[in-house]
């Protein structure tokens, strides 16, 4: 996969999505002038002797203590080391690197004070594959990500653990196996890589791109239920979009109508169709989609913001030979994101649900009942439904706003936190659920149609289906129905179904 150049502060949203999904990464040279001056602002600063917070003082409610100059080195680590108290599963690989990624181009806009050598050192990890464990538990999204940044810095000084090529190895190991030396830091070093946004951000935009593809897919299993249930397609007409005028809505009743276009089922039923207006699971799919896709937008514009910004904490103004404490590392635009993301994550799965439960129910759908051929001997597609209401619930409770919570830490010196790590971390185990619930819909919905026969849907609709029908044969008789269930989730993961649909498709970018 081809390297993506950080410009720090310029960095566009498919650039991180590329670095989630693997992409090697590298750094504009250019920056690296501007780091320089800020490391020599603080080295200037420190031969002043004068107390500067993160500099040459303690941290939070001891920063009114100052530092002897022969003991800055020792202060730098001993934060590293003291702020390494996370708990948890660690965090998935691809999200670790992500936040490294981040912490990097973070580094790298030169407010930071760090050495060049630092940001080499980052660098060689992310190429060398060397990914630290860092504990998912501890942060509060404010005074930054302390806890799991500081998991990431340790393996940079030459303690804890990381992930090489899968295999978790004390991080003296990782370092010597890839012919790099542990880092000494020096003032203000080890502040700026613990303090920061980094692992709020990473998580929240991984669970923005994983909502995303996942979007994606409600639309084609969302099309594909309403040509099952025989529903209609006026509901879709531009007009009727053109008049609200959400930028959303209109895009996806537009890739809705697109994505029925040509089907000889809904052709089947335009006249003599005593229904007058279908349930609004079907209905009322470009107001609802609409608005999580607008969502998912505004929260791709703060993290994308986020994501090229400075937040640790004091910032170096080389040009001014100042040093400005701030507040930069809480979190709030970061949790706001996650929330809205949550939110859409929910509502995608709740309509989802809704289709599903309107296809096994033959009053609603005219289909047998459950979506079994002989109801009564087999069960169907009775308990699937069951589960997919399961997991609705679960993100529902799950996508409480955790922006609206707040404790005080730090002897209340940080009397008001964001909770953005919470909020973002959530998002990829409602993904998960969200993938389930979307994986009942398209075996649900690909047997509805089956019904059909020999009617067809769409040429879009039925090169879904045809994937699907590959792995998952159509159900006649009751069967051990979880390994269907596993292949269906496993197609929307690896982006199948978007793939066989081969249609154009409204994303975070527009």
């Amino acid at each position: 996969m081809t390297a993506i150049t950080l410009e720090p502060g310029r960095i566009p949203l498919d650039a991180w999505r590329a670095i989630y999904r693997g992409a090697r990464v590298a750094l504009d040279p250019g920056v690296r002038p501007a780091i320089a001056r800020s490391a020599e602002a603080v080295a200037t600063i420190v031969a002043k002797g004068e107390p500067i917070y993160g500099i040459n003082t303690g941290f939070g409610k001891l920063a009114s203590i100052q530092i002897g100059l022969d003991e800055l080195e020792t202060l730098q680590r001993n934060i590293v080391l003291s702020h390494a108290a996370g708990v948890g599963e660690p965090m998935p690989v691809p999200v670790a690197r992500l936040m490294m990624a981040l912490k990097l181009a973070s580094l790298a806009r030169g407010a930071s004070g760090v050495k060049l050598e630092t940001i080499d050192l980052l660098l060689a990890f992310l190429d060398k594959g060397i990914t630290p464990v860092v504990p998912a538990q501890g942060s509060v999204g404010a005074s930054g990500d302390l806890a799991p940044l500081a998991h990431m810095t340790t393996v940079m000084i030459g303690v804890g653990e990381a992930f090489v090529d899968g295999v978790r190895m004390p991080a003296t190991k990782a370092l010597e196996q890839a012919g790099l030396k542990p880092l000494t830091l020096g003032a203000k070093e080890g502040l700026a890589l613990l303090n920061g946004t980094q692992f709020s951000t990473a998580n929240a935009l991984a669970g923005l791109f994983e909502a995303e593809r996942l979007f994606q897919t409600a639309l084609i299993t969302g099309a594909l239920s309403t040509d099952a249930a025989r529903g209609s397609d006026a509901p879709f007409d531009r007009r009727i979009h053109d008049l609200r005028g959400h930028a959303g809505q209109r895009e996806v009743g537009a890739v809705l109508l697109s994505l029925m276009e040509g089907s000889a089922i809904r052709q089947s039923h335009l006249t003599g169709d005593d229904r007058v207006q279908d349930p609004y699971c079907l209905r009322c799919q470009p107001q609802v989609m609409g608005a999580c896709l607008d969502l998912l937008r505004q929260a791709a514009t703060t993290l994308t913001i986020e994501a090229n910004g400075v937040s640790d904490n004091p910032l170096v103004f080389a040009e001014d030979g100042e040093v400005i404490s701030g507040g930069n590392f809480h979190a709030e635009p970061v949790a706001f994101a996650a929330d809205m993301i949550a939110m859409a994550i929910c509502e995608i799965g709740s309509l989802s649900e809704r289709r599903i439960t309107l296809l096994t129910d033959p009053a609603l759908s005219r289909l047998p009942a459950f979506l079994t051929p002989k109801p009564g001997l087999n069960s169907g597609f009775m308990i699937p439904q069951v589960t997919a209401a399961a997991l609705v619930s679960e993100n529902k409770q799950s996508a409480f706003p955790a922006s609206v919570d707040s404790i005080p830490t730090s002897a209340n010196q940080e009397d008001h936190v964001s909770m953005a790590a919470h909020g973002a971390r959530r998002l990829i185990r409602m993904a998960d659920n969200l993938t389930g619930v979307l994986g009942i819909e398209l075996l649900a919905a690909a047997q509805g149609c089956d019904f059909h026969k020999p009617l067809a849907s769409s040429a879009a609709l039925e090169a879904v289906r045809a994937r699907l029908r590959r792995d998952v044969p159509t159900l006649e008789d009751d069967r051990y129905f979880h390994p269907d269930m596993a292949a269906a989730n496993a197609l929307i993961t690896a982006g199948e179904v978007i793939k066989a649909a081969n249609h154009a498709l409204p994303g975070l970018e527009g």
